[in-house]
């Protein structure tokens, strides 16, 4: 089963984090990576631009409209994502808890939400 991991954190709290305490929490991201990737579960992963950057597409009185993100107005955003093949969700959830979000930056409100992908099949 496929799964798609999406990793949040607090815009409000990593903005308010020192640019020594961002490098420290982000010079210690590779060795994470890099245990998902050695995992062999991973399918694919990348982090995202920052929400001020998106653009969103919906439909308006039977249109697409265009307009600047981020979509929804939350405290907590969407950074990165990346999917896994796994099992199970057990499995799913031991492969994710490698990824910096599950074991770093408490501070910037980091954390992770795992969903099954479906499939119309």
């Amino acid at each position: 089963m496929k799964y798609l991991v999406l990793a949040y954190y607090s815009e409000e709290k990593f903005g308010a984090l020192s640019k020594s305490e961002v490098e420290k929490l982000v010079s210690a991201c590779p060795a994470y990576d890099q245990a998902l990737q050695d995992s062999g579960h991973v399918i694919m992963g990348e982090s995202l631009d920052e929400p001020s950057a998106s653009t969103v597409v919906r439909p308006r009185n039977g249109k697409s409209t265009v307009s600047d993100g981020p979509y929804m107005e939350t405290k907590e955003q969407l950074g990165a994502f990346f999917v896994i093949d796994a099992r199970d969700l057990n499995e799913a959830i031991q492969v994710a808890s490698k990824h910096p979000a599950a074991n770093l930056g408490e501070e910037a409100g980091w954390g992770l939400e795992i969903r099954r992908i479906t499939s119309n099949e």
